[in-house]
This record gives structure tokens, C-alpha cells and sequence, in this order.
């Protein structure tokens, strides 16, 4: 029975490491900070909504405001 507490120690040791790399950014290093972004004025393809994104809209391709956009985002 010792053995296989010892096993599952380990195990957890092993896990708790490698979760504390990923909430700190893990094998890619700490989140860099570009400040403030630049906001461009667009219309909501779904509601028609004058909203601003953080991107340039591109011609012909749909642009959503943030409630439009996370009713379609998928979720994981």
C-alpha cells in the first residue's frame, strides 16, 4: 500500500508542476504587454450595430461586436 501512495505523490507533484507552467505562461514565457490598442469603427454583420474592433475591417469578410461574436465563438 506504501508503494502506491508514494506512486500517486509523485504523480501529483509531477501534475501540480506542470499546471503552474501554464498559468505562467508555460514553454512560452510571460504574456508581453503592447499596450494600449488601436480601435477601428465597424458595423456588426449579424445586428447591424455600430461597434469598434481591434482590428482594420477587410472588405467582404464578416465583422461581429463582442456580444454577436461570443454567441458564435465555439465553446471548449
Amino acid at each position: 500500500m506504501r508503494i502506491k501512495q508514494l506512486i500517486a505523490q509523485e504523480f501529483l507533484q509531477r501534475e501540480e508542476k506542470y499546471m503552474e507552467g501554464q498559468r505562467f505562461g508555460g514553454f512560452r514565457g510571460p504574456r508581453r504587454d503592447f499596450g494600449p490598442r488601436e480601435m477601428h469603427k465597424a458595423v456588426c454583420s449579424e445586428c447591424k450595430k455600430e461597434c469598434e474592433v481591434p482590428f482594420k475591417p477587410t472588405e467582404g469578410k464578416p465583422v461581429y461586436c463582442k456580444d454577436c461574436f461570443m454567441k458564435r465563438k465555439p465553446a471548449f
